[in-house]
């Protein structure tokens, strides 16, 4: 019903203004219209974005690496109480990492930061952990990498992009994002 509603009052009550000015030029052109440092930055995003994964497969490792030891019944349970764990840390540090980004001058190594939690996680990850506080650990540094990323990402997009481009930006951002992760969640 919410969705409904939100529906049937977007349908009714907003009303978009017509673009008086014709789109002019390729992607690629206004790519290349958007300052050096931005594009540096999406060359960064695209490198950690290559070895990113969808977090949810960790309640599969955890599953496979939990069930010699506590069985087919409880391992499935606990992975997933883990992820809940994930889960936590993800809104607390998203929090955090909003604040840090209005806080802190160089929001690029707050990012950095978590982009170096999410190379120890994987080597973490490497290791084959099987205990449960290794995992929660595992799952806890998991949750702070997504909750610093997203939080700090768009901040810093908006930073470097001129207020004008910032539609150009942010396509290109979210475009980068899907090519990354189109084959991990194919």
């Amino acid at each position: 019903m919410p969705g409904f509603l939100a529906v049937l009052t977007i349908g009714l009550l907003v009303r978009e203004t017509p673009n008086d000015q014709p789109a002019t030029g390729s992607f690629w052109f206004g790519v290349r219209q958007l300052p050096p440092s931005f594009r540096k930055f999406l060359v960064a995003i695209g490198i950690f974005g290559l070895g990113d994964f969808s977090h949810t497969l960790l309640i599969l490792f955890a599953t496979q690496a939990l069930t010699p030891t506590h069985g087919k019944a409880s391992a499935p349970s606990i992975a997933v109480g883990l992820y809940l764990l994930h889960n936590i840390f993800y809104a607390a540090f998203a929090y955090l990492g909003g604040w840090l980004s209005d806080h802190v001058p160089q929001r690029q190594v707050v990012l950095a930061t978590g982009y170096g939690l999410a190379v120890l996680m994987a080597l973490l990850l490497v290791s084959g952990p099987t205990a449960v506080p290794f995992l929660a650990m595992v799952f806890a540094l998991a949750g702070i990498v997504v909750g610093v990323e997203e939080a700090l990402e768009d901040s810093l997009a908006a930073e470097l992009a001129p207020r004008e481009q910032h539609g150009m930006a942010f396509g290109t951002l979210a475009a980068m994002h899907l090519v990354i992760s189109f084959p991990v969640q194919s």
